[in-house]
Formats: structure tokens, C-alpha cells, sequence
């Protein structure tokens, strides 16, 4: 993940206060709301890492061939990588 746990959780406590204070959300329970806020961005932001490992298990399997092909590890992994993306309906 390109942020540090601390720093998503920076991230949900700001954006939660930024829509209390601009009157777009009501809530008693702030910290309920800022857990689960920083619960969805921390998802969203490992998706990519998700993504690269299923990858690599899937380059794993087809090691012996690339080898024997000749084909380059990072080129297949790009081509993999955007076609899980595009599998899962990712933006990366």
C-alpha cells in the first residue's frame, strides 16, 4: 500500500470532520463513522497490492513456460495485472 496505516487513518478523521463541519452528515457517533470510513479507504488503497499478489501466484504457475518462451517477467506481469484490473473494475 503506497500509505502508512496511520496516515488512512489521518485521512478518515479529516474527512470525517471536513463533512460534519460542512453540515453533509449528521452523526452522535463519531468514531463509529470515522472507523468505518477508514475501514473503506484502507480496502480500496490494498486493492492494488491484492491485485499484485494474485499476480505473482499466477506467474508462479507459468514460470517454466515464460522461461522456455523467453518472455519477459515484467512485461507479463503488466499484461496480468491489467487484465485482473480490469476483471475486478479497478482503477490503479
Amino acid at each position: 500500500m503506497i500509505f502508512s496505516r496511520e496516515y488512512v487513518g489521518y485521512l478518515a478523521r479529516h474527512t470525517v470532520k471536513h463533512l460534519i463541519d460542512a453540515k453533509m452528515i449528521q452523526t452522535a457517533k463519531q468514531p463509529a463513522v470515522e472507523e468505518r470510513v477508514y475501514n473503506g479507504l484502507l480496502e480500496e488503497l490494498s486493492l492494488e497490492d491484492r491485485i499484485n499478489d494474485e499476480v505473482r501466484v499466477i506467474l508462479d504457475a507459468y514460470q517454466e513456460e515464460m522461461r522456455r518462451t523467453g518472455a519477459s517477467y515484467h512485461e507479463m506481469f503488466k499484461k496480468v495485472k491489467t487484465e485482473l484490473a480490469r476483471k475486478y473494475k479497478a482503477v490503479l
